[in-house]
């Protein structure tokens, strides 16, 4: 039975329903035709079902609707023809809804072809694995560092380095470490950092690998350089006097010396002027004598042994070493601690001869400066780690000494009694690193300096 409209369908075929029902009842009452009632009865039941089947298209087309998101077919159309406005709006729907997850479905695979492309063509390795080590992404950068051609689980870096692959297990996220290896006799220094994330309900790793051997190498080659440049100057501002003065020591003898009676005689002049050059060389030697030692002890940091203690106490030993030197150069010393419990585990020896060196740094940079001022502050940083702030309102750093200040043995100044050898921000710096630790620099030309500890 066909029907132009769904509304027409539903309300003939209900009519029809009603209409045989009716004729059913009749020849029931006030006939004998109980063949004819039959077959009336038949054609009821075939109408209901007719009518229940034409409504019910509407729920499978919804059911199909459904099933076509589930299972991401979105190649289903929906443009039932002639069944009214209110089918002819739902297909319409149907078909929008559809058409927009196709659009989602097709940026979400360029998204991720655009992150495949830039993964694999980053220069940095990344592997990332399950908590069973099985391998789920390992990008060309990695293949070629290690020289595999694949890699299905984490265990398998054990073959290529041993000391590689306990790094990776131990690394946790947000952590970095180095860790030195060799591919085919090839030497790398890898900088590892790692982070951890969890999806479908599994936890993995993600670690990437940097190779900086080369930049190392030229680091190196740089600090050599500029430590080879000041310990030639050093060494050389020693040995220049002492070469020269023997030199005029050998002439004054050669010109002036005389044997008379099988003994040698020197006039008084020339007498003198020998001893002045010999205590100048005397001297000079006992300078480098210290340079040398100053160089030995820079090399030869102890270990820290680590302790907890209070800043605040600290702070107030360091003005009190300093106190008779405060008066005499007119500079006021000043402690800030928040909070005033605050602690730190460190090698209180150690850190009390940072906090020296950067405190005598800070009279020297106050000479001349009124007002002069050196503040010791504690307290925490943006991570709520401790720290340690030696600050100065004197001139502030050079521009051409910034960069220099912790080259081993550097100086803006000539050495003296009172220091400025150039080994003191170097060796603080030492000692820093060997509690994982920083020694940092800031400074502005009028407003000062402040060099912070950071553990």
């Amino acid at each position: 039975m066909a029907f132009k409209n769904f509304r027409i369908g539903v309300i003939g075929r209900t009519l029809l329903i009603c209409t045989t029902i009716a004729c059913w009842m009749y020849l029931l009452l006030h006939t004998q035709y109980y063949i004819s009632g039959i077959l009336i009865v038949a054609v009821t039941i075939f109408l209901v079902i007719n009518l229940i089947r034409y409504v019910e298209h509407t729920n499978e087309k919804l059911s199909r609707f459904l099933n076509s998101i589930r299972y991401s077919d979105f190649s289903s159309s929906f443009r039932d023809q002639g069944l009214g406005t209110s089918f002819k709006n739902l297909n319409s729907a149907f078909s929008k809804v559809i058409n927009e997850f196709k659009k989602e479905r097709l940026q979400k695979h360029e998204n991720y072809r655009y992150l495949q492309t830039i993964v694999q063509h980053i220069g940095i390795g990344l592997i990332s694995f399950d908590q069973q080590g099985e391998v789920e992404l390992i990008n060309t950068a990695a293949k070629r560092l290690f020289n595999i051609p694949t890699l299905r689980n984490i265990d398998d870096l054990e073959d290529i380095d041993t000391k590689l692959y306990e790094t990776i297990i131990r690394l946790r996220s947000g952590q970095r470490s180095l860790a030195r290896i060799s591919v085919q006799n090839e030497p790398l220094q890898l900088a590892l950092s790692a982070t951890e994330f969890r999806m479908r309900d599994n936890n993995y790793k993600l670690v990437s690998f940097q190779n900086i051997h080369t930049e190392l190498e030229e680091k190196e080659m740089e600090a050599w350089q500029n430590l080879t440049q000041v310990l030639a100057h050093e060494i050389m501002n020693s040995i220049t006097p002492i070469a020269s003065l023997s030199e005029t020591i050998h002439t004054l003898l050669k010109k002036n010396l005389s044997t008379q009676n099988g003994a040698y005689r020197i006039d008084h002049e020339s007498f003198s002027d020998v001893k002045d050059a010999l205590e100048t060389i005397h001297t000079r030697s006992h300078g480098l004598i210290r340079f040398v030692n100053s160089y030995r002890d820079f090399t030869q940091i102890p270990d820290p042994n680590f302790q907890v203690f209070s800043i605040k106490k600290l702070l107030q030993h360091i003005k009190s070493l300093h106190k008779g030197e405060a008066e005499n150069h007119d500079v006021s010393i000043n402690i800030c601690t928040d909070p005033d419990s605050l602690e730190v585990t460190a090698d209180p020896d150690l850190i009390e001869q940072v906090l020296i060196n950067l405190t005598k740094n800070a009279f020297r940079a106050l000479k001349n400066t009124g007002n002069a001022c050196i503040t010791l502050i504690g307290g925490l940083d943006e991570h709520g780690k401790p720290i340690i702030k030696v600050k100065d309102n004197g001139d502030g750093i050079k521009a051409e000494n910034y960069r220099k200040i912790f080259i081993p043995f550097y100086s803006t100044e000539k050495a003296t009694s009172e220091g400025g050898s150039g080994i003191g921000l170097s060796l603080s710096r030492q000692i820093m690193r060997k509690h994982n630790g920083t020694l940092t620099v800031s400074s502005k030309d009028n407003l000062g300096t402040t060099f912070t500890l950071r553990f």
